[in-house]
C-alpha cells in the first residue's frame, strides 16, 4: 500500500499574530520570513515534494485600499473584539504593508510545481469563539475565494481553520461554499478544543514533540464518501529552531521516525507549520526542514513513499 508525505502550510504573516503580538516588534521577522518563504518553495521542487499553502485571504491583496476593496460584506462581531482583524486594523496609528500583504509571493508558490494554494480564511476567523457568527463566516469564506479566483484565477479547494478552531457548523458551511479537503485535528485530547486552551493542554503538545504521549500519527489514507469534505487529520507540528535547545534535534529525528513508520505501514504523515515560524533563525530552520526532506527521498527510493498536497487527495 502507498504511503504519502502530506504538508500544509499556515500561511499568514501578521494576520494571524495581530491579537498576540504587537506589529511593530517583529518587523525584521516578517522581512526574514518573507526571504523564506522562496527558499522553502526551491527546496520543495528540488526534492519533489507537493504541499498545500492554507493562505489568509487578506494577504493576497496589494495594499490596504485593495484589501477593503475584498473585505467580506458581514463581518464578524466578537464577544472580545481582539480577535477582529478589521477592528485591530482600524484601531493601528501604523501599519506596516509588507508584514500583511504578499501577492508575489502568492504568485511564486502558485508558479512552484505541485503547490497547491488553499484557504486559511479571508481575515484569520475564529470559528469557536463568541460572536464569530454562520453568516460572518460564509461571508469571509466567499470573500477569501473571490480574491483568489479573481487575482491569481486560482478555485481555493482545501481549507485549514485558524488555530485549529472546527465545528460541524462550520464544516458544513465549508463544504457548501465548495471547500473539498480540510485539515483536521489529532484524536488526542489535548488537541481537541482548540479554544479551551490551558498550560497542561500545551505541556502534553509540547511534551509529545519529543516522546510519545499520544496516538499513532500516521493514518490509512482516507476516502471521499459521496460529496462530504474530506478530512485529513495533522500528524505532527514542526516546531522552529531554538537557540541553545538541547531538543532541536530530537524533534527532528522523532519527525523522521515517524514518517518512516508511516512509509512501513503504507501510511499518511500529515506535517505543517507556519512559514513565519522560520522568521528567527532562518539558516538552522531551513537546514532542519532540508533534514526531513532529504529523509522523504531515502524513503521515496526505500518504500516508494509519495508526497501529496491536500487537494491531491
Amino acid at each position: 500500500m502507498t504511503s504519502f508525505l502530506t504538508i500544509s502550510l499556515d500561511f499568514e504573516l501578521h494576520w494571524g499574530r495581530f491579537d498576540k503580538t504587537r506589529l511593530r516588534d517583529y518587523l525584521e521577522y516578517y522581512q526574514e520570513t518573507l526571504q523564506v518563504v522562496p527558499a522553502i518553495l526551491e527546496m520543495f521542487e528540488h526534492y519533489g515534494v507537493h504541499a498545500t499553502w492554507a493562505t489568509v485571504g487578506s494577504l493576497m491583496a496589494d495594499n490596504e485600499e485593495e484589501w477593503r476593496a475584498y473585505m467580506p460584506t458581514v463581518l464578524p462581531q466578537y464577544k472580545y473584539e481582539r480577535y477582529s482583524a478589521y477592528r485591530w486594523f482600524d484601531a493601528q496609528p501604523q501599519i506596516w504593508e509588507e508584514a500583511l500583504f504578499a501577492p508575489h509571493l502568492v504568485r511564486q508558490l502558485i508558479d512552484c510545481p505541485g503547490q497547491e494554494l488553499g484557504s486559511h480564511t479571508f481575515a484569520h476567523f475564529y470559528t469557536c469563539e463568541n460572536g464569530g457568527s454562520a453568516k460572518a463566516f460564509r461571508a469571509d469564506l466567499k470573500a477569501a475565494k473571490t480574491i483568489a479566483k479573481s487575482k491569481f484565477g486560482q478555485e481555493l479547494k482545501s481549507l485549514v481553520f485558524p488555530r485549529n478552531q472546527i465545528n460541524e457548523a462550520a464544516l458544513a458551511i465549508s463544504k457548501e461554499e465548495g471547500f473539498d479537503t480540510v485539515r483536521t485535528n489529532p484524536q488526542d485530547w489535548y488537541w481537541k478544543h482548540t479554544v479551551d486552551e490551558n498550560l497542561i493542554k500545551r505541556l502534553f503538545r509540547t511534551g509529545d514533540t519529543l516522546v510519545s504521549l499520544g496516538q499513532k500519527t500516521s493514518y490509512q489514507a482516507p476516502q471521499r464518501n459521496g460529496e462530504e469534505l474530506l478530512g485529513l487529520p495533522a500528524s505532527r507540528l514542526l516546531r522552529p529552531f531554538r537557540k541553545g535547545s538541547l531538543f532541536n534535534q530530537k524533534r527532528i529525528s522523532r519527525i523522521k521516525e515517524e514518517m518512516e513508520a508511516a512509509a512501513k505501514s503504507g501510511e499518511v504523515y500529515h506535517l505543517w507549520w507556519h512559514p513565519h515560524n522560520f522568521g528567527h533563525y532562518p539558516k538552522e530552520n531551513l537546514r532542519c526542514l532540508e533534514d526531513i526532506l532529504q529523509n522523504f527521498s531515502v524513503l521515496k527510493d526505500t518504500y516508494g513513499m509519495e508526497s501529496r498536497s491536500m487537494g491531491e487527495f
